[in-house]
């Protein structure tokens, strides 16, 4: 039986090896098809939720299901620009995908976009790749093997008080929902994308990500595993864990840095009324 499992375990990692090369490949050749229409004012149409969807991103999308199902039919999808059918909720491993996160900056000829896939299983994700063609900025993770930014490793920047910190967030959000004055005293940024976000702290680029508006699972799931494998943490505003692959794909808010910063941030929070 030993000898059995240690197979089995074995052909596992070989399987999730190759879907890490198919995953980081896939995503490099779609940031090639969306930088073709960064700045060249592609067609433009407005989805009943109001939001808007370009040509990038549905063709991003259907090379990415393209690329990233072959081979894989036991896989679900999940993407901002596929109909969820649901199926996927039967399903052990997921792709969960935006394929340009950052759409209105994309639109504005802002490099502040990325393509975003992670691979969840059983809720949680396992490998992520998050692209911004526009900067050449490749993030990387596979779980419990760290996360890379260009090849290189890449490590949450260490707790500093919140006077020396750099967050990404909204000022006037955090006051119109009441966070205490001490984070005031932060440098604040506007960033967009919030995949894009999340991986500029992971990278210790930025010391901490707010954003009190809700997030979907595709906004999320593949930056949430880069920030993790850092060595940061990402919750709700309540310090909630965030899941993948529910039968609802929505987050009520995301607060993400060191756990150090991390912990005084979910402290301040505590005192929010949303």
């Amino acid at each position: 039986m030993p000898a059995m499992e240690t197979d089995r375990q074995s052909l596992e990692r070989e399987a999730l090896r190759q879907d890490f090369d198919c995953l980081r490949q896939a995503v490099r050749a779609a940031g090639g098809i969306a930088l073709s229409y960064f700045g060249k004012n592609p067609k433009v149409q407005t989805k009943p939720d109001g939001t808007d969807v370009s040509e990038a991103d549905l063709q991003v999308n259907a090379f990415l299901e393209e690329r990233l199902r072959t081979g894989r039919s036991s896989y679900g999808w999940l993407s901002e620009e596929s109909e969820d059918d649901k199926s996927r909720l039967t399903r052990e491993r997921v792709w969960i995908v935006d394929p340009i996160d950052g759409t209105r900056a994309f639109l504005k000829n802002r490099p502040q976009w990325t393509i975003s896939v992670g691979l969840v299983q059983e809720g949680r994700p396992i490998l992520a790749a998050v692209f911004n063609p526009a900067t050449e900025e490749f993030f990387e993770a596979r779980a419990g093997s760290g996360a890379k930014l260009n090849g290189s490793p890449i490590h949450i920047a260490a707790s500093r008080s919140l006077a020396e910190c750099r967050i990404i967030a909204s000022r006037n959000s955090l006051r119109r929902a009441g966070w205490p004055n001490p984070i005031f005293d932060a440098e604040f940024l506007s960033v967009n994308s919030i995949a894009y976000q999340l991986c500029l702290a992971s990278a210790g680029i930025v010391d901490a990500v707010i954003s009190l508006s809700r997030k979907s699972d595709w906004d999320l799931a593949a930056a949430h595993l880069i920030v993790m494998e850092a060595g940061g943490k990402v919750t709700t505003h309540r310090n909630g864990a965030i899941g993948y692959n529910g039968i609802e794909s929505l987050h009520e808010s995301v607060i993400a840095a060191g756990p150090a910063l991390h912990g005084r941030l979910i402290k301040q929070a505590d005192a929010l009324s949303l």
